[in-house]
Protein backbone atom coordinates (compact mmCIF):
# COMPACT_ATOMS: atom_id res chain seq x y z
CA UNK A 1 0.00 0.00 0.00
CA UNK A 2 1.53 3.62 -1.33
CA UNK A 3 1.73 6.17 1.61
CA UNK A 4 -0.85 8.23 0.06
CA UNK A 5 -3.03 4.97 0.26
CA UNK A 6 -2.02 4.82 4.26
CA UNK A 7 -2.91 8.49 4.46
CA UNK A 8 -6.56 8.15 2.95
CA UNK A 9 -7.04 5.22 5.24
CA UNK A 10 -5.98 6.92 8.19
CA UNK A 11 -7.95 10.16 7.38
CA UNK A 12 -11.27 7.61 6.98
CA UNK A 13 -10.63 5.87 9.85
CA UNK A 14 -14.19 5.23 11.30
CA UNK A 15 -15.99 6.75 8.46
CA UNK A 16 -14.81 3.73 6.55
CA UNK A 17 -16.88 1.47 8.82
CA UNK A 18 -19.77 3.67 7.87
CA UNK A 19 -20.53 3.04 5.05
CA UNK A 20 -22.97 0.66 5.13
CA UNK A 21 -25.00 3.36 7.48
CA UNK A 22 -25.57 0.58 10.17
CA UNK A 23 -27.88 2.49 12.85
CA UNK A 24 -26.82 0.28 15.82
CA UNK A 25 -23.84 -0.55 17.81
CA UNK A 26 -22.56 -0.05 21.29
CA UNK A 27 -25.14 1.05 24.02
CA UNK A 28 -27.97 2.28 21.69
CA UNK A 29 -31.86 3.96 22.41
CA UNK A 30 -34.18 3.65 19.55
CA UNK A 31 -36.79 5.57 19.76
CA UNK A 32 -39.01 4.52 23.15
CA UNK A 33 -42.91 5.36 24.60
CA UNK A 34 -42.97 9.04 25.06
CA UNK A 35 -45.10 8.20 28.50
CA UNK A 36 -43.56 9.68 32.00
CA UNK A 37 -40.49 11.59 32.34
CA UNK A 38 -39.90 15.13 33.32
CA UNK A 39 -41.69 18.34 30.98
CA UNK A 40 -39.24 19.80 28.81
CA UNK A 41 -40.98 22.83 28.72
CA UNK A 42 -43.59 25.05 30.37
CA UNK A 43 -45.28 25.62 27.02
CA UNK A 44 -44.84 21.71 25.53
CA UNK A 45 -47.18 19.43 25.74
CA UNK A 46 -45.13 15.75 25.22
CA UNK A 47 -48.20 14.02 23.69
CA UNK A 48 -48.05 16.49 20.30
CA UNK A 49 -44.14 15.09 20.21
CA UNK A 50 -43.18 12.75 16.77
CA UNK A 51 -41.56 9.76 18.82
CA UNK A 52 -37.74 10.95 20.74
CA UNK A 53 -34.95 10.39 18.46
CA UNK A 54 -33.15 7.75 17.59
CA UNK A 55 -29.59 7.45 19.97
CA UNK A 56 -26.43 5.70 21.52
CA UNK A 57 -24.17 6.27 24.03
CA UNK A 58 -20.20 5.96 24.18
CA UNK A 59 -18.06 6.51 27.53
CA UNK A 60 -18.05 5.59 30.67
CA UNK A 61 -21.90 5.53 32.68
CA UNK A 62 -20.87 7.60 35.45
CA UNK A 63 -19.63 10.60 33.75
CA UNK A 64 -21.18 13.70 32.92
CA UNK A 65 -22.93 13.39 29.50
CA UNK A 66 -22.30 15.54 26.40
CA UNK A 67 -24.66 15.38 23.66
CA UNK A 68 -23.21 15.22 19.89
CA UNK A 69 -25.72 16.89 17.54
CA UNK A 70 -25.22 16.20 13.31
CA UNK A 71 -25.35 18.15 10.68
CA UNK A 72 -28.28 18.29 7.94
CA UNK A 73 -27.32 15.18 5.86
CA UNK A 74 -25.06 13.52 8.20
CA UNK A 75 -25.25 10.90 10.58
CA UNK A 76 -23.55 10.33 13.82
CA UNK A 77 -20.92 8.70 12.31
CA UNK A 78 -19.77 12.65 11.58
CA UNK A 79 -18.66 12.46 15.10
CA UNK A 80 -16.37 9.36 15.08
CA UNK A 81 -13.34 10.87 15.11
CA UNK A 82 -13.54 13.07 18.06
CA UNK A 83 -14.88 10.37 20.33
CA UNK A 84 -11.29 8.80 21.41
CA UNK A 85 -10.69 12.43 22.87
CA UNK A 86 -14.09 12.91 24.54
CA UNK A 87 -14.75 9.73 25.63
CA UNK A 88 -12.56 9.90 28.09
CA UNK A 89 -13.88 12.78 30.67
CA UNK A 90 -17.17 12.30 29.51
CA UNK A 91 -20.07 10.23 28.53
CA UNK A 92 -21.20 10.89 25.22
CA UNK A 93 -24.51 10.89 23.26
CA UNK A 94 -24.86 10.88 19.68
CA UNK A 95 -27.99 11.14 17.94
CA UNK A 96 -29.63 10.91 14.51
CA UNK A 97 -31.89 13.44 12.83
CA UNK A 98 -34.57 11.95 11.64
CA UNK A 99 -34.56 9.43 8.40
CA UNK A 100 -30.55 9.89 8.51
CA UNK A 101 -28.17 6.45 8.99
CA UNK A 102 -31.25 4.41 8.79
CA UNK A 103 -33.57 6.23 12.26
CA UNK A 104 -37.24 6.11 11.41
CA UNK A 105 -38.44 8.72 8.86
CA UNK A 106 -40.55 10.40 11.57
CA UNK A 107 -40.23 14.51 9.91
CA UNK A 108 -39.91 17.21 11.73
CA UNK A 109 -40.21 20.74 10.41
CA UNK A 110 -38.85 23.01 13.11
CA UNK A 111 -35.77 23.35 15.19
CA UNK A 112 -37.58 23.65 18.00
CA UNK A 113 -39.20 19.69 17.82
CA UNK A 114 -36.33 18.45 17.10
CA UNK A 115 -34.80 20.18 20.64
CA UNK A 116 -37.58 18.84 22.34
CA UNK A 117 -37.53 15.73 21.07
CA UNK A 118 -34.17 15.37 22.40
CA UNK A 119 -35.21 16.32 25.73
CA UNK A 120 -37.48 13.65 25.66
CA UNK A 121 -34.83 11.44 25.09
CA UNK A 122 -32.84 13.25 27.86
CA UNK A 123 -35.51 13.00 30.06
CA UNK A 124 -36.00 8.99 29.43
CA UNK A 125 -32.20 8.48 30.59
CA UNK A 126 -33.19 10.74 33.74
CA UNK A 127 -30.21 13.15 32.40
CA UNK A 128 -30.81 16.03 34.16
CA UNK A 129 -27.61 18.47 33.13
CA UNK A 130 -25.78 18.34 30.00
CA UNK A 131 -23.41 19.56 27.56
CA UNK A 132 -23.76 20.59 24.01
CA UNK A 133 -21.78 20.39 20.65
CA UNK A 134 -23.40 20.52 17.64
CA UNK A 135 -22.99 21.35 13.89
CA UNK A 136 -25.18 23.34 11.29
CA UNK A 137 -28.45 21.84 12.04
CA UNK A 138 -27.49 20.17 15.45
CA UNK A 139 -25.80 23.98 16.37
CA UNK A 140 -29.32 25.07 15.66
CA UNK A 141 -30.75 22.44 17.95
CA UNK A 142 -28.07 22.98 20.71
CA UNK A 143 -28.93 27.08 20.42
CA UNK A 144 -32.65 26.39 20.94
CA UNK A 145 -31.87 24.11 23.80
CA UNK A 146 -29.83 27.07 25.28
CA UNK A 147 -33.14 29.28 25.27
CA UNK A 148 -35.61 27.13 25.70
CA UNK A 149 -33.76 25.24 29.31
CA UNK A 150 -30.77 27.13 30.17
CA UNK A 151 -31.37 25.30 33.85
CA UNK A 152 -30.49 21.93 32.33
CA UNK A 153 -27.49 22.66 29.52
CA UNK A 154 -24.24 23.41 31.35
CA UNK A 155 -21.95 24.19 28.13
CA UNK A 156 -22.39 24.61 24.56
CA UNK A 157 -20.39 24.58 21.29
CA UNK A 158 -22.04 25.52 17.97
CA UNK A 159 -19.49 24.33 15.15
CA UNK A 160 -20.59 25.67 11.36
CA UNK A 161 -23.57 27.72 12.99
CA UNK A 162 -25.77 31.04 12.53
CA UNK A 163 -28.23 32.70 13.88
CA UNK A 164 -30.12 32.33 10.59
CA UNK A 165 -28.99 30.17 7.67
CA UNK A 166 -28.72 31.92 4.43
CA UNK A 167 -32.29 32.98 3.26
CA UNK A 168 -35.17 30.76 3.83
CA UNK A 169 -35.67 30.94 0.13
CA UNK A 170 -32.48 29.43 -0.76
CA UNK A 171 -33.56 26.44 1.71
CA UNK A 172 -36.96 25.90 0.49
CA UNK A 173 -35.53 26.08 -2.83
CA UNK A 174 -33.15 23.09 -1.93
CA UNK A 175 -36.75 21.60 -0.85
CA UNK A 176 -38.22 21.43 -4.18
CA UNK A 177 -35.21 20.26 -5.79
CA UNK A 178 -35.54 17.00 -3.40
CA UNK A 179 -38.82 16.72 -3.85
CA UNK A 180 -39.05 16.89 -7.53
CA UNK A 181 -36.07 14.78 -8.01
CA UNK A 182 -34.73 12.96 -4.99
CA UNK A 183 -31.74 13.29 -3.22
CA UNK A 184 -29.19 11.96 -5.91
CA UNK A 185 -28.32 15.68 -7.24
CA UNK A 186 -28.49 17.18 -4.02
CA UNK A 187 -26.10 14.26 -2.88
CA UNK A 188 -23.63 14.76 -5.30
CA UNK A 189 -23.51 18.34 -5.03
CA UNK A 190 -22.63 17.87 -1.50
CA UNK A 191 -18.94 17.61 -1.14
CA UNK A 192 -18.66 21.09 -2.72
CA UNK A 193 -20.49 22.41 0.61
CA UNK A 194 -19.02 20.44 3.28
CA UNK A 195 -15.54 20.56 1.90
CA UNK A 196 -12.93 22.86 0.88
CA UNK A 197 -11.41 21.86 -2.85
CA UNK A 198 -8.31 20.05 -1.44
CA UNK A 199 -9.38 18.03 0.81
CA UNK A 200 -11.80 16.92 -2.23
CA UNK A 201 -9.01 16.15 -4.05
CA UNK A 202 -6.91 14.67 -1.86
CA UNK A 203 -9.72 12.95 0.08
CA UNK A 204 -11.62 11.58 -2.16
CA UNK A 205 -12.80 8.26 0.14
CA UNK A 206 -14.39 10.61 2.60
CA UNK A 207 -15.72 12.57 -0.33
CA UNK A 208 -17.53 9.49 -1.57
CA UNK A 209 -18.34 8.48 2.01
CA UNK A 210 -20.09 12.13 2.20
CA UNK A 211 -21.91 11.61 -0.72
CA UNK A 212 -23.27 8.31 0.01
CA UNK A 213 -24.72 9.27 3.26
CA UNK A 214 -26.69 11.75 2.19
CA UNK A 215 -28.16 9.67 -0.26
CA UNK A 216 -29.56 7.28 1.78
CA UNK A 217 -31.60 9.54 4.18
CA UNK A 218 -34.79 9.87 3.66
CA UNK A 219 -35.75 12.44 1.13
CA UNK A 220 -39.17 13.79 3.07
CA UNK A 221 -37.15 13.92 6.51
CA UNK A 222 -34.35 16.37 4.24
CA UNK A 223 -36.63 18.41 2.96
CA UNK A 224 -38.45 19.04 6.54
CA UNK A 225 -34.42 19.61 7.98
CA UNK A 226 -34.49 22.23 5.02
CA UNK A 227 -38.53 23.49 6.29
CA UNK A 228 -36.46 23.74 9.62
CA UNK A 229 -33.52 25.44 9.00
CA UNK A 230 -35.57 28.21 6.81
CA UNK A 231 -37.79 29.02 9.83
CA UNK A 232 -34.56 29.31 11.90
CA UNK A 233 -33.73 32.76 13.08
CA UNK A 234 -32.11 33.92 16.41
CA UNK A 235 -30.92 37.11 15.16
CA UNK A 236 -33.02 38.75 18.15
CA UNK A 237 -32.75 36.48 20.71
CA UNK A 238 -28.76 35.93 20.94
CA UNK A 239 -28.54 38.04 24.36
CA UNK A 240 -30.57 35.51 26.04
CA UNK A 241 -28.26 32.65 25.73
CA UNK A 242 -26.30 33.15 29.33
CA UNK A 243 -24.39 29.18 28.57
CA UNK A 244 -20.60 29.26 28.14
CA UNK A 245 -20.24 29.07 24.38
CA UNK A 246 -17.56 28.25 21.82
CA UNK A 247 -18.06 29.47 18.52
CA UNK A 248 -16.12 27.27 16.05
CA UNK A 249 -16.01 28.46 12.19
CA UNK A 250 -13.90 27.10 9.09
CA UNK A 251 -11.89 29.51 7.56
CA UNK A 252 -13.19 28.64 3.90
CA UNK A 253 -16.59 27.36 5.27
CA UNK A 254 -18.56 28.81 2.19
CA UNK A 255 -22.14 27.77 3.46
CA UNK A 256 -21.82 29.85 7.15
CA UNK A 257 -18.83 31.65 6.93
CA UNK A 258 -16.74 33.35 9.74
CA UNK A 259 -19.00 36.24 9.06
CA UNK A 260 -21.78 34.44 10.48
CA UNK A 261 -19.94 33.19 13.71
CA UNK A 262 -18.76 36.74 15.05
CA UNK A 263 -22.34 37.60 14.66
CA UNK A 264 -23.60 35.01 17.20
CA UNK A 265 -19.94 35.91 19.44
CA UNK A 266 -21.06 39.55 19.36
CA UNK A 267 -24.77 38.61 20.62
CA UNK A 268 -23.77 35.20 22.88
CA UNK A 269 -22.63 37.19 26.00
CA UNK A 270 -20.19 34.33 27.24
CA UNK A 271 -19.25 33.31 23.85
CA UNK A 272 -15.79 32.72 22.32
CA UNK A 273 -14.59 32.33 18.71
CA UNK A 274 -12.13 29.78 17.12
CA UNK A 275 -11.60 29.70 12.83
CA UNK A 276 -9.87 26.68 11.91
CA UNK A 277 -7.55 27.61 9.00
CA UNK A 278 -8.02 25.73 5.41
CA UNK A 279 -11.24 24.37 6.15
CA UNK A 280 -14.69 24.07 5.20
CA UNK A 281 -18.83 23.67 6.31
CA UNK A 282 -18.03 19.73 7.73
CA UNK A 283 -15.30 20.92 10.64
CA UNK A 284 -15.14 18.03 12.46
CA UNK A 285 -14.91 15.28 9.92
CA UNK A 286 -12.36 17.89 7.31
CA UNK A 287 -10.47 18.66 10.89
CA UNK A 288 -11.08 16.39 13.01
CA UNK A 289 -7.95 16.74 15.85
CA UNK A 290 -8.29 20.29 15.72
CA UNK A 291 -12.24 20.49 15.94
CA UNK A 292 -11.74 17.44 19.04
CA UNK A 293 -8.69 19.63 20.46
CA UNK A 294 -11.18 22.78 21.27
CA UNK A 295 -14.08 21.33 21.97
CA UNK A 296 -12.02 19.10 25.25
CA UNK A 297 -10.41 22.78 25.99
CA UNK A 298 -13.63 24.42 25.92
CA UNK A 299 -15.80 22.36 27.75
CA UNK A 300 -12.85 21.61 30.64
CA UNK A 301 -12.45 25.18 31.14
CA UNK A 302 -16.15 26.24 31.19
CA UNK A 303 -17.86 22.96 32.36
CA UNK A 304 -17.73 24.07 35.97
CA UNK A 305 -18.02 22.99 39.09
CA UNK A 306 -21.36 24.50 39.96
CA UNK A 307 -22.55 23.78 36.05
CA UNK A 308 -21.95 20.00 37.06
CA UNK A 309 -25.18 17.89 36.59
CA UNK A 310 -27.14 17.63 39.68
CA UNK A 311 -25.81 21.60 40.20
CA UNK A 312 -28.53 23.50 38.59
CA UNK A 313 -32.04 22.30 39.57
CA UNK A 314 -34.95 23.10 37.63
CA UNK A 315 -36.07 26.24 39.25
CA UNK A 316 -38.83 25.65 42.17
CA UNK A 317 -42.52 25.45 41.91
CA UNK A 318 -44.37 28.92 42.54
CA UNK A 319 -46.45 29.05 45.89
CA UNK A 320 -49.96 27.99 44.91
CA UNK A 321 -51.84 30.81 44.29
CA UNK A 322 -55.85 31.35 45.89
CA UNK A 323 -58.16 31.58 42.41
CA UNK A 324 -60.09 34.45 41.10
CA UNK A 325 -61.44 35.85 38.54
CA UNK A 326 -59.94 37.30 35.92
CA UNK A 327 -60.89 40.69 34.81
CA UNK A 328 -62.34 41.08 31.42
CA UNK A 329 -59.49 41.95 28.56
CA UNK A 330 -59.88 42.45 25.01
CA UNK A 331 -58.86 39.87 23.22
CA UNK A 332 -54.88 39.89 21.70
CA UNK A 333 -54.56 41.68 18.38
CA UNK A 334 -54.34 39.22 15.77
CA UNK A 335 -51.17 39.93 13.20
CA UNK A 336 -51.26 42.61 10.84
CA UNK A 337 -52.67 41.42 7.49
CA UNK A 338 -50.05 42.56 5.15
CA UNK A 339 -47.30 41.82 7.45
CA UNK A 340 -48.69 38.34 7.45
CA UNK A 341 -50.07 38.53 3.52
CA UNK A 342 -45.78 39.12 2.77
CA UNK A 343 -44.50 37.03 4.77
CA UNK A 344 -46.58 34.05 2.93
CA UNK A 345 -46.06 35.71 -0.26
CA UNK A 346 -42.54 35.53 0.30
CA UNK A 347 -42.37 31.98 1.85
CA UNK A 348 -44.33 30.82 -0.88
CA UNK A 349 -43.44 32.43 -4.13
CA UNK A 350 -39.46 33.50 -3.45
CA UNK A 351 -37.87 36.44 -1.94
CA UNK A 352 -36.37 37.64 -5.33
CA UNK A 353 -39.37 37.81 -7.36
CA UNK A 354 -42.12 39.48 -4.20
CA UNK A 355 -39.10 42.16 -4.13
CA UNK A 356 -38.86 43.01 -7.71
CA UNK A 357 -42.71 42.92 -7.52
CA UNK A 358 -42.66 45.29 -5.14
CA UNK A 359 -40.24 47.33 -6.40
CA UNK A 360 -41.98 47.97 -9.92
CA UNK A 361 -45.05 48.77 -7.60
CA UNK A 362 -43.26 51.65 -6.41
CA UNK A 363 -43.79 53.80 -9.46
CA UNK A 364 -47.30 53.05 -9.77
CA UNK A 365 -49.75 50.56 -8.12
CA UNK A 366 -48.38 49.84 -5.04
CA UNK A 367 -51.46 50.69 -3.46
CA UNK A 368 -53.08 48.06 -5.34
CA UNK A 369 -49.75 45.56 -4.29
CA UNK A 370 -50.43 46.21 -0.85
CA UNK A 371 -54.04 45.48 -1.04
CA UNK A 372 -53.58 42.41 -2.90
CA UNK A 373 -50.80 41.72 -0.31
CA UNK A 374 -53.14 42.02 2.58
CA UNK A 375 -56.19 40.85 0.85
CA UNK A 376 -55.59 37.66 -1.12
CA UNK A 377 -52.19 36.37 0.93
CA UNK A 378 -53.09 38.00 4.38
CA UNK A 379 -56.91 37.53 4.88
CA UNK A 380 -57.22 34.33 2.29
CA UNK A 381 -54.18 32.01 2.32
CA UNK A 382 -54.22 32.28 6.57
CA UNK A 383 -58.01 30.81 6.72
CA UNK A 384 -57.98 27.88 8.88
CA UNK A 385 -60.84 26.14 6.39
CA UNK A 386 -58.63 24.87 3.69
CA UNK A 387 -54.55 23.35 4.31
CA UNK A 388 -51.91 25.05 2.29
CA UNK A 389 -51.89 22.10 -0.39
CA UNK A 390 -55.63 22.30 -1.40
CA UNK A 391 -55.65 26.04 -1.84
CA UNK A 392 -52.58 25.50 -4.35
CA UNK A 393 -54.70 23.02 -6.23
CA UNK A 394 -57.45 25.50 -6.15
CA UNK A 395 -55.37 28.37 -7.59
CA UNK A 396 -53.71 26.35 -9.99
CA UNK A 397 -56.99 25.86 -11.19
CA UNK A 398 -58.53 28.90 -11.27
CA UNK A 399 -55.70 30.44 -13.20
CA UNK A 400 -55.86 27.62 -16.10
CA UNK A 401 -59.85 28.46 -16.45
CA UNK A 402 -59.17 32.55 -16.32
CA UNK A 403 -55.54 32.27 -18.47
CA UNK A 404 -53.49 33.92 -16.32
CA UNK A 405 -50.49 32.70 -17.31
CA UNK A 406 -47.84 35.07 -15.53
CA UNK A 407 -50.34 34.54 -12.17
CA UNK A 408 -50.48 30.93 -12.81
CA UNK A 409 -46.50 31.01 -13.49
CA UNK A 410 -46.10 32.78 -9.76
CA UNK A 411 -48.66 29.98 -8.63
CA UNK A 412 -46.88 26.79 -10.14
CA UNK A 413 -43.86 28.15 -8.28
CA UNK A 414 -45.45 28.99 -4.82
CA UNK A 415 -47.03 25.30 -5.34
CA UNK A 416 -43.29 23.55 -5.18
CA UNK A 417 -42.39 25.23 -2.25
CA UNK A 418 -45.88 24.18 -0.83
CA UNK A 419 -45.30 20.61 -0.84
CA UNK A 420 -46.97 19.49 -4.33
CA UNK A 421 -44.82 17.88 -6.72
CA UNK A 422 -44.31 18.23 -10.63
CA UNK A 423 -46.66 15.13 -10.75
CA UNK A 424 -49.38 17.09 -8.70
CA UNK A 425 -49.00 19.75 -10.72
CA UNK A 426 -49.47 18.21 -14.06
CA UNK A 427 -52.96 16.19 -12.83
CA UNK A 428 -53.97 19.10 -11.23
CA UNK A 429 -53.67 20.48 -15.40
CA UNK A 430 -54.99 17.35 -16.96
CA UNK A 431 -58.21 17.43 -14.58
CA UNK A 432 -58.67 21.33 -15.10
CA UNK A 433 -58.78 20.52 -18.83
CA UNK A 434 -61.72 18.48 -19.05
CA UNK A 435 -63.67 21.37 -17.64
CA UNK A 436 -62.06 24.31 -19.07
CA UNK A 437 -60.81 22.98 -22.47
CA UNK A 438 -57.41 21.51 -23.89
CA UNK A 439 -55.89 25.04 -25.30
CA UNK A 440 -56.05 26.91 -22.28
CA UNK A 441 -54.80 23.78 -19.98
CA UNK A 442 -52.43 23.63 -23.06
CA UNK A 443 -50.76 27.26 -22.48
CA UNK A 444 -50.53 26.68 -18.69
CA UNK A 445 -49.03 23.38 -19.05
CA UNK A 446 -46.46 24.77 -21.30
CA UNK A 447 -46.35 27.81 -18.67
CA UNK A 448 -46.02 25.84 -15.88
CA UNK A 449 -43.46 23.62 -17.74
CA UNK A 450 -40.69 26.50 -17.51
CA UNK A 451 -41.06 27.11 -14.21
CA UNK A 452 -40.68 23.36 -12.91
CA UNK A 453 -37.43 23.69 -15.16
CA UNK A 454 -36.27 26.90 -13.52
CA UNK A 455 -37.06 25.34 -10.04
CA UNK A 456 -35.44 21.96 -10.28
CA UNK A 457 -32.72 23.14 -12.68
CA UNK A 458 -29.63 20.91 -11.76
CA UNK A 459 -27.15 22.91 -9.35
CA UNK A 460 -30.07 24.27 -7.04
CA UNK A 461 -29.91 21.35 -5.17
Amino acid sequence: MSDATDETADRLGPYAAAATYTPYGGRVGAPTDQGGGTATDPDDERDDLQPPLQYRFDGPDDAPVLVLGPALGSTWHMWDRQLPQLTAQWRVLRYELPGHGGAPAEPASTVDNLARRLLAVLDDEEVDTFGYAGCELGAAVGARLALLRPDRLAVLALVSAAARFGSADTWRQRGVVVRANGLDRTAANTPERWFTGPFRTTQPAITQWAVQMVKTTDSACYVAACEALAGFDIRDQLGSITVPTLVVAGADDTETPPADARLLVAGIHDARLAVVPGTGHLAPVEEPAAVGTLLVRHFETAWTADRTPGAVPHPPAPPPVQPRLPAPAAPPPGPDAYEEGMRIRKEMVGEAEVNAAVARAKTFGGGFDAYATRWGWGETWTRPGLDRRTRNFVALTALTVLGQLEELADHTRAALRGGLTPTEIEETLIQTSVYCGLPAARAAVDRARKVIAEETATGKG
